[in-house]
């Protein structure tokens, strides 16, 4: 329950003083790319339920059918989403999905159905326990390691070989620390992490998860750098 106040209150804070920077990129895409502004993203939610996770479109709508993952680089994307999606700004309409109470403010990163099905442990299934998050050690971990690890020739085929398990390992290893104290701790270090990685100084994830995740994913591969 104290959970729950704690991302109504913020998301409906966070959705007022995001709205202008919202509706500057609503602008931004109507001018790029011809479509709607908002992407319904069908992902898996708690306990298996599919919801229509928002996001602000950042891809041509004739190039919105292919990979599951976007690899850097891909030609799908359009310049100016390719921009906001750098700064996390097309994220910012699933706010509005904490309040509707699909998602939380850190939570493990909500995945595709079709990945869900295929791919996933009975270990893995264990974050779908609880409800996913706009933040996450996974969705960090993302941030920082895409760029190595997915291929542009084969964005799904490598984020399924390489980065899936080590990042729901780091999903898995949190739900045992989890609390408000430590959520604060992840939202304060993704918007370090957004800051780092345009001006090229990437954060570390806490050393705590990646030694726990170990226990799941033992080969990573997790970043070299730690805190």
């Amino acid at each position: 329950m104290i959970k729950r106040l704690f991302d109504i209150c913020i998301a409906a804070l966070l959705v007022a003083i995001c709205a202008p920077v919202i509706f500057c990129a609503a602008i931004g895409i109507w001018l790029s790319s011809p479509g709607p502004v908002l992407y319904r993203a069908q992902r898996v939610g708690r306990h298996g339920k599919i919801f229509d996770m928002l996001k602000l479109r950042t891809m041509h709508i004739t190039a919105a059918e292919g990979s599951r993952i976007t690899a850097p680089g891909d030609q799908r994307v359009f310049p100016f989403g390719r921009f906001i999606r750098n700064l996390k700004i097309d994220e910012l309409p699933q706010f509005l999905n904490i309040l509707c109470g699909d998602m939380s403010l850190v939570g493990p990163r909500a995945e595709d159905p079709l990945i869900v099905e295929q791919h996933y442990s009975e270990w893995m299934m264990e974050t779908l326990h609880v409800a996913p998050g706009v933040t996450s050690p996974g969705a960090i971990y993302g941030y920082i390691m895409s760029e190595t690890l997915l291929s542009p020739h084969e964005p799904e085929a490598s984020y399924v070989e390489h980065m899936l398990q080590p990042k729901l390992a780091l999903e898995r290893a949190y739900l045992d620390r989890a609390n408000l104290l430590s959520d604060i701790h992840y939202i304060l270090l993704t918007a370090r992490s957004i800051i780092g990685q345009v001006v090229g100084h990437p954060v570390a994830l806490p050393s705590a998860d990646i030694k726990a995740a170990r226990h799941w994913a033992p080969q990573g591969p997790y970043p070299i750098v730690r805190i």
